[in-house]
């Protein structure tokens, strides 16, 4: 039953879409901020915004790390000791049909560490990759006792700029372009409470180091470097609250590279190395109900297992916006149960 109060229209399947498309803003986020090897900025949420809106995000993002797997070996950072990693990220995410969704971000990173080594390793700073990203909703149906929906995400990613990407771990991105597919699923149940997975893999192409030479498993005499595919996948359990105002989510994710060679001993880590982690997380997003279209967003992660990979924990928070530059009022629709 479609209801109406005041200029606007709510209704639940597309309340949530009102509040969830900014969700996927927040998933680019995370993926975009909590490791330094994905890089990709692939929309992994199941919402969708509503056509004709647009959901904008500024986030900031706040990592750090003072060890990291060298192969399968976990080493302390005895020279560089904490490396911090911080991003700002605005973002948009913008319904073109109900069921089709485009998305633009371009995060802006600066690393440093709290001892640089004598002054020699100075961090570094820059706008990273621009990231677009398509999703189409194919299956949205009414199963047993809440909503079954299946989504398809393309997503593609080039530097931004011509930042240094063998400059490990200070380096800002992996410093190729990547192409990604995800296939994602949801079931909810009416009372809120949901679960989802996706699974995407990751098309990534080569780099150019500030060297003619390289090794990686043997000897490479140019300065391009393969910057090695992936599969990545996750797991999300979360439930709405206080009449679908805030979203609390627990998740994993894991990236494991299909190829590629380990760092080696005492040696900086490089574009070719081949990267696993595992991490878990934890996120929050609160939705005004007097302040319409304003929410607020918040999330921890932790990587716990890793290969060539800094183990890495982050924390952030952003503000996120929608609004229907067509019309005088977000129209949504009200909850029909």
């Amino acid at each position: 039953m479609i209801q109406t109060k005041s200029a606007c229209r709510i209704s639940f399947k597309h309340k949530i879409s009102f509040f969830g498309t900014c969700s996927i803003v927040l998933q680019v986020l995370l993926c975009v901020c909590s490791t330094t090897t994905l890089e990709a900025q692939t929309p992994s949420d199941a919402l969708m915004m509503p056509s004709k809106n647009i959901c904008v995000l500024f986030a900031y993002d706040m990592g750090s790390f003072d060890r990291y797997w060298e192969g399968d070996y976990l080493r302390s950072n005895q020279t560089i000791a904490t490396v911090d990693r911080n991003t700002v990220l605005p973002m948009a995410a913008i319904g073109i049909l109900d069921d089709l969704n485009f998305y633009v971000g371009l995060p802006f990173i600066r690393t440093e560490s709290s001892e640089p080594n004598g002054g020699k390793f100075t961090g570094a700073r820059g706008f990273q990759d621009l990231g677009l990203a398509v999703k189409y909703r194919a299956i949205q149906e009414t199963v047993l006792n809440g909503e079954l929906t299946a989504f398809a995400t393309a997503s593609f990613s080039t530097p931004f700029t011509n930042y240094l990407s063998d400059y490990k771990p200070y380096s800002i991105g992996a410093g190729a372009p990547e192409f990604a597919l995800r296939a994602i699923s949801q079931y909810q149940w009416n009372n809120g409470f949901y679960v989802r997975g996706s699974i995407a893999h990751l098309w990534r192409g080569y780099t150019e180091a500030e060297r003619d030479y390289y090794y990686a498993d043997g000897s490479y005499y140019t300065a391009w470097m393969d910057v090695p595919n992936a599969w990545t996948y996750d797991g999300v359990v979360g439930k709405w609250l206080f009449d679908y105002s805030l979203k609390l989510e627990f998740n994993y994710t894991g990236l494991a590279s299909t190829s590629g060679d380990d760092i080696r001993a005492y040696n900086a880590a490089q574009p070719t190395n081949r990267v696993k982690f595992d991490r878990i997380g934890f996120s929050a997003q609160y939705y005004f109900k007097s302040l319409k279209g304003l929410g607020v967003v918040a999330y921890h992660n932790r990587i716990i297992d890793g290969r060539n990979m800094p183990k890495l924990s982050n924390t952030g928070f952003g503000v996120t916006y929608q609004f229907n530059p067509f019309k005088k009022t977000i129209e949504v629709e009200e909850n029909e149960q």
